[in-house]
């Protein structure tokens, strides 16, 4: 699993229909076990996703990646996923809203949020502390780093409180100190069109389609982030920005998509002394690094027209 990247370097779906902008509609396969934690989250995993999640975490420990900066960190880790299969609307099961635990099939979305939290609890435990945790209590650190990061204020609190759009996912993950949005000032540019593709497409969410309410509150918040300061860099200006960027952030390609803010997702890592994508992508149907540098990349990409970058904090 962890091997030198060497040896390895060889449109956004969020939520349901927002899968068939950049992705295609079926639902994973993986049979999953809902569970409650030790701290009342209700858990939605398999015992092969919390193996996966244990081993990476003692892994990272065992090689003392627990020491590099966080980006070097997201990185490293990322790479562990190259191969792993492509399946949308993972988090999208019949039921109540519950955190979807899944290593063993992601999408481009859960690609990010998986290596972030299994970064997050590798960069924020001393060794010894690490030494002493049992694999439940590994467990719990993964679910709750994982809750932070794809929940409102970092709770689970509903269908609702999930962070659908991509950038209320960067607002909202600055916000907690999480990471670091780079680019809102000049070549950055106000992001000024509405964002409503949920609630303008709501027959394609089961969820919308059979509780109003939640179409009344998503409404809601779709109006909240289409009001406030929503910035990104125009794909005439990567080219200028390229020589910023880290290896580990995170990069969201803005969508030219009527009412949907963000088409894809993905990490940076650098290529040949270019910055590429490490992504779950439709095409290719598996975690991969891009052949194209980011920049042409999104240049070709008749549905994304620039970037937001958010940059992981430790």
């Amino acid at each position: 699993m962890w091997i030198k990247s060497s040896e390895k370097l060889c449109l956004l779906a969020l939520g349901a229909t927002l899968f068939s902008v950049g992705c295609e509609s079926n639902f994973s396969e993986t049979p999953m076990d809902a569970e409650q934690s030790a701290g009342g989250l209700v858990i939605r995993s398999s015992e092969g996703d919390w193996r996966e999640v244990e081993e990476r975490i003692k892994g990272a420990y065992d090689l003392g990646l627990n020491e590099l900066p966080m980006g070097e960190l997201v990185v490293k880790i990322g790479l562990t996923f190259l191969g792993t299969p492509y399946a949308p609307q993972t988090l999208d099961p019949r039921g109540e809203e519950e955190l979807v635990v899944e290593l063993e099939e992601l999408d481009c979305v859960t690609f990010v949020e998986t290596v972030l939290a299994l970064a997050g609890v590798i960069h924020g435990l001393e060794f010894d502390s690490y030494s002493r945790m049992s694999n439940e209590e590994i467990r719990e650190a993964y679910a709750k780093k994982l809750e932070t990061l794809r929940y409102r204020a970092g709770h689970l609190n509903g269908y609702v409180s999930r962070l659908h759009y991509f950038s209320d996912w960067v607002k909202d993950n600055a916000a907690l100190g999480l990471v670091d949005e780079v680019f809102t000032a000049y070549p950055a540019i106000l992001d000024k069109e509405p964002v409503n593709f949920m609630t303008t497409h709501p027959e394609a969410y089961w969820q919308l389609k059979e509780d109003e309410e939640l179409l009344v509150e998503i409404k809601k918040t779709e109006i909240a982030l289409s009001e406030s300061e929503r910035f990104y860099v125009p794909q005439q200006s990567l080219f200028q920005i390229e020589p910023e960027l880290r290896p580990g952030d995170i990069v969201a390609a803005t969508s030219s998509v009527e009412g949907l803010d963000v088409a894809h997702t993905g990490l940076a890592i650098r290529k040949d002394d270019r910055i590429h994508l490490l992504h779950a992508p439709l095409v290719g149907g598996v975690v991969q690094i891009s052949e194209q540098p980011l920049t042409e990349r999104i240049l070709d990409k008749t549905a994304q027209d620039g970037v937001i970058i958010a940059r992981p904090l430790g």
